[in-house]
């Protein structure tokens, strides 16, 4: 059998640049060689694409120093990459793409578009769930059509920070709503970048500020006590859920501190929570990937009170695949490899 192209996309122009190199790594080390040839290209923080040749030049950051650019052709007649190397230029054929590529350009349905008009089959979600997910708004926006509780949230725009008048009115509005402590987050970011925890005016301001560095939308939200728990969603038409997993926060919340850099942050899997919660996580978590029209997969945040009641939080449709990421783990933890599960969204793809 002749073998085919997968071309994997990573690093990209988001806060999540390291996160997405991390997560190529593992993607990379499982995908069957029998089967499929591999295309390796990174894409730079100022958004140069570049061939990369290895997993160590990925590993060491020489990939960044590459002089082969890579284009990748919108025409469908191509369906592959234009490789410029010092004037010469050929076509790489691809017959599959895996976009590696956590938050801003990459996971919110831009490349998905992209790969829509070149005719390329790709991994994961397409454009309408991609930008969907990406906007924690609207994701909102959708959920509260299933009847799923969320938790409560004020909008904030970035322009209406602009002068001290302006920023007062914001927070008392938000104080008006909300007792502290209130989460602060960019309605489009990821890896927990921008999110903050403020328990007084002072940090709600400073909140504010940092989460406008990240997008002009901002939500404001009533602090939801209780497990921070994931579970990871696989499937097309007939979506299948995995057991719950929970976060053991090694910081006063889960930031990208705590999820990368901290040591006293940890996971459980099949935690005990309270009543029926877990059984409620996962089928609410199947109906809201339904919901958003997701496909190949994605990763669904709850919180869950000790009361047993199930908050949705956000979804992830390119989640993490780093060695400490929840998605793969939760499906080994099923039985399915992290070697079958990279291969199975392969093959999902082509069902495109």
């Amino acid at each position: 059998m002749e073998k085919k192209t997968v071309a994997v996309l990573f690093g990209g122009q988001s806060t999540e640049h390291e996160i997405s190199c991390l997560s190529a790594v593992t993607i990379i080390q499982n995908i069957d060689r029998e089967q499929y040839d591999v295309l390796l290209i990174g894409i730079t923080r100022d958004g140069r694409w570049l061939k990369t040749d290895s997993i160590e030049d990925i590993q060491s950051g020489k990939w960044l120093e590459g002089k082969i650019r890579a284009v990748l052709s919108p025409d469908a007649g191509h369906r592959g990459a234009l490789l410029l190397d010092e004037g010469r230029a050929e076509i790489f054929p691809i017959d599959v793409v895996f976009p590696v590529l956590h938050g801003a350009r990459g996971e919110d349905g831009t490349v998905q578009g992209l790969l829509e008009l070149a005719e390329i089959p790709y991994v994961g979600c397409g454009v309408l769930a991609s930008a969907v997910t990406m906007d924690k708004l609207y994701t909102k926006i959708l959920v509260s059509t299933l009847g799923i509780r969320q938790a409560d949230y004020e909008l904030v725009y970035k322009d209406e920070l602009s002068g001290q008048n302006a920023m007062e009115s914001v927070i008392r509005r938000i104080e008006d709503r909300f007792a502290y402590p209130v989460f602060v987050k960019p309605a489009c970011s990821g890896s927990s970048r921008g999110v903050s925890k403020a328990s007084d005016r002072k940090q709600l301001e400073a909140g504010l500020l940092l989460a406008a560095e990240h997008d002009r939308k901002i939500l404001v939200e009533e602090t939801i006590v209780g497990h921070e728990i994931e579970c990871a969603v696989l499937g097309a038409e007939e979506a299948k859920a995995t057991g719950v997993g929970e976060i053991l926060a090694g910081a006063d919340f889960y930031d990208y501190e705590a999820k990368y850099e901290s040591e006293e942050s940890r996971t459980v899997l099949d935690p005990q929570l309270p009543r029926d919660a877990a059984e409620q996580v996962r089928d609410a978590a199947v109906r809201i990937y339904e919901r958003l029209d997701g496909f190949g997969m994605a990763r669904l945040d709850f919180f869950v009170t000790e009361q047993g009641d199930v908050v949705f939080n956000e979804a992830n449709t390119i989640p993490g695949f780093t060695s400490i990421s929840m998605y793969p783990m939760l499906w080994e933890h099923k039985g399915l490899s992290r070697f079958q599960l990279v291969n199975k969204l392969i093959r999902m793809a082509f069902q495109r």
